[in-house]
Order: structure tokens, then C-alpha cells, then sequence
């Protein structure tokens, strides 16, 4: 029993640092190639924006604004992904312990990492490289308005 209450104080230990490694990272995301920056923590907020100005064009003001917003989404984005993917690597082994420790596996039970929501993007979910542009024909969210990502 002692044993076991040693080995539980230890992982608890364990996933406090991992927990405050989590919050003292940062990683960043970029679009556009690279004229936008994001900057997220380990534990996904966000940090900082950072756009180029030669991602900005006096000429046509409306487009730029779109653009720009377009390519802070994708930064973002591209952030978050990063971080949730940090995540799963400094929480992974604590899982893999909890399942290996007698336990039952929870997103086994529940049908696999899917079936509760984590498995990533959908097959409809489209994902775009930094320099290809969004298809601005294509409904996106419940009013069906296009919002160009």
C-alpha cells in the first residue's frame, strides 16, 4: 500500500511539472509565409501577433483588411495546433500510466479519441498550406455566410 501511495505522490509530482513546463512554453504559428506570427503558450493562450508590413496594401485597404484577418485566423490556428500538440506529447505518458496502472483506458470505452471530439479534424474540415488562399464560395458556420477561411 505504501508503494502504491508513493508511486501516486510521484506521478502527481510529475504531472504538476509537466503541467508548468505546459505553461512556460511557447510556440509559434505562421501564415502567409510567415507575413503573420502567432504566438501561443503551452497551454494555448495567445501571446502575440505579429504581421509584416509588407503584408499590408495602401492600395486596396478592403482586401488587405480581409486578407489580413484570413492570415491571423490561420496563424492562430496553426498556433493552437502546435500547442494541443505539445500537450498530447507532455500529458501522454500520464495517460499511458494511468492505463497501464489498472485502470481502463476512457477513450477506449467511449469508442477511441473520436468518439469524444479529440481526434482531430473532420474529413470535411479543409486545411490550407500557408500560401494557398481559402475558397470564399464555400458556406462556413450555421448562417451559411462565407467568411473567406
Amino acid at each position: 500500500m505504501q508503494q502504491l501511495l508513493a508511486a501516486a505522490a510521484a506521478m502527481q509530482n510529475q504531472l504538476m511539472n509537466a503541467q508548468q513546463e505546459l505553461a512556460d512554453a511557447s510556440v509559434e504559428g505562421t501564415a502567409g509565409g510567415g507575413l503573420v506570427r502567432a504566438v501561443v503558450s503551452g497551454q494555448g493562450e495567445l501571446l502575440d501577433i505579429t504581421i509584416s508590413a509588407s503584408a499590408i496594401d495602401g492600395d486596396d485597404q478592403a482586401e488587405t483588411a480581409q486578407v489580413l484577418s484570413d492570415l491571423v485566423l490561420a496563424a492562430i490556428r496553426d498556433a493552437s495546433t502546435r500547442a494541443a500538440d505539445l500537450q498530447q506529447q507532455a500529458m501522454s505518458p500520464f495517460a499511458a500510466g494511468l492505463g497501464g496502472a489498472g485502470m481502463p483506458d476512457l477513450g477506449e470505452m467511449f469508442g477511441g479519441a473520436g468518439a469524444l471530439g479529440a481526434g482531430g479534424p473532420d474529413e470535411d474540415d479543409e486545411e490550407l498550406d500557408d500560401d494557398e488562399e481559402p475558397d470564399e464560395d464555400e458556406p462556413d458556420g450555421p448562417g451559411g455566410q462565407a467568411s473567406g477561411t
